[in-house]
C-alpha cells in the first residue's frame, strides 16, 4: 500500500487548501508552486543557455541535434508541515454527527493561515539573502542612494537593474517584490511622484506601469518571534526578478519555484478525538522553496535608513 492509497483524504476540503490564497502573502510572486512527484532530488536550474540560439537545421540523413533546458544543480528535499485544525464538540451543532463544511472550512483556514505564513517566511530568507546573488545583481543603498533620502533616484536605479537582469538572462524582470518600508519609500520618493502630480494615492498598479514590470507589491506579513514581538518578513530588501505566474512545469525558467508535492497539500477526513472531544482535520503541505535562476534576480539592500 503507498501513501495515497493509505490516508483518506475529504475532497471537498482538500479542494479548498489547495484554491487557499491570502493577500498578505506575496513570495509566490517570485517562488511561484511547480509540482513535483518525487521527495527529494537536484534542482533543475537555469543559465544562458535556455535562451540560447540552436542550429536545428537538419540535412537529409543527418543526426538531429539535441537540446536540454536547464541543469541539475544543488540538492533539494522537500519539507513536510503537517498540523490539525480543531473543532470542539462546542462547536458542532450536533455532537454525534461531523461538523459541517463550514466549521471544516474555518479549522483548515487556520491551519493554512500557519503553513503559508512558514513558506513565506522561507522564501523571504531565500530572496533577501545576498549570498545567493552574483556580484552584479546586487547592491547595498547607503546615504543618497537610500529610497526614504530626497536625493535619491529608485526608478532609475530600477531601470538599471532590469537592464542588468536583461543582460544575464535574456528577459525582463516582471516582479517586483519589497517589504513595508522600503515600499512606503518607493512610493513616497520625489522621483516617483513628480510623475504622479495629480494623483493622491499612488497604487502598487501605478507604480509597476512607472517601472515597467507586470506586478509591485509588498510584503506585509510579519511574525512573532521567541519574545512575542512581531517583525516583518520581507524587510529593508527589495528583490527584482523574473517568474512566471503560471509556469507550465519546472522546465521553464525562473528565479525560483516552490517545489510542491503532487497532491499537496490535502486535508484528511476528521476525525474524533474523544480525549479533547474535539473534531480534527488534518492537514498536510509537502514543498521547498528552491533557486533555480538567480541570474534572474536583483537585489536592493538596505533600501531604506531606517
Amino acid at each position: 500500500m503507498n501513501l495515497s492509497q493509505a490516508r483518506v483524504v475529504d475532497p471537498v476540503l482538500t479542494t479548498h487548501v489547495r484554491g487557499w490564497r491570502s493577500q498578505e502573502r506575496v513570495g509566490h510572486y517570485l517562488f511561484p508552486a511547480v509540482e513535483t512527484t518525487v521527495r527529494a532530488g537536484k534542482v533543475l536550474e537555469f543559465g544562458k543557455e535556455s535562451f540560447a540560439l540552436y542550429n536545428a537545421r537538419r540535412a537529409p540523413g543527418g543526426d538531429t541535434k539535441q537540446i536540454e533546458f536547464g541543469y541539475e544543480g544543488k540538492p533539494y528535499a522537500l519539507y513536510q508541515d503537517s498540523l490539525d485544525g480543531k473543532v470542539p464538540r462546542e462547536f458542532a451543532e450536533d455532537a454525534a454527527k461531523v461538523p459541517g463544511v463550514d466549521l471544516g472550512i474555518r479549522a483548515t483556514n487556520i491551519v493554512m493561515n500557519s503553513l503559508t505564513l512558514a513558506l513565506e517566511y522561507e522564501q523571504a530568507q531565500l530572496a533577501g539573502d545576498a549570498n545567493n546573488y552574483p556580484a552584479g545583481n546586487k547592491e547595498i543603498l547607503a546615504g543618497a542612494s537610500q529610497w526614504d533620502n530626497a536625493a535619491s533616484t529608485p526608478v532609475s536605479a530600477i531601470s538599471q537593474a532590469r537592464n542588468q537582469i536583461r543582460t544575464q538572462c535574456g528577459v525582463y524582470p516582471n516582479v517586483l517584490v519589497l517589504g513595508p518600508k522600503p515600499y512606503n519609500a518607493l512610493k513616497n520618493n520625489n522621483q516617483v511622484t513628480a510623475r504622479f502630480k495629480n494623483i493622491d494615492i499612488i497604487t502598487p498598479e501605478l507604480l509597476a506601469k512607472l517601472l515597467e514590470v507586470d506586478y509591485v507589491v509588498e510584503g506585509r506579513a510579519v511574525y512573532a518571534d521567541d519574545a512575542g514581538a512581531f517583525k516583518d518578513i520581507w524587510g529593508n530588501f527589495a528583490t527584482l526578478a523574473y517568474a512566471p505566474p503560471k509556469p507550465n512545469g519546472i522546465e521553464e525558467p525562473s528565479f525560483g519555484y516552490t517545489y510542491t508535492l503532487s497532491g499537496h497539500p490535502f486535508v484528511e477526513e476528521p476525525a474524533w478525538n474523544r480525549g479533547i472531544k474535539s473534531w480534527l482535520y488534518g492537514v498536510t503541505y509537502e514543498r521547498a522553496p528552491v533557486l533555480t535562476g538567480v541570474s534572474a534576480g536583483y537585489l536592493f539592500q538596505s533600501v531604506t535608513s531606517g
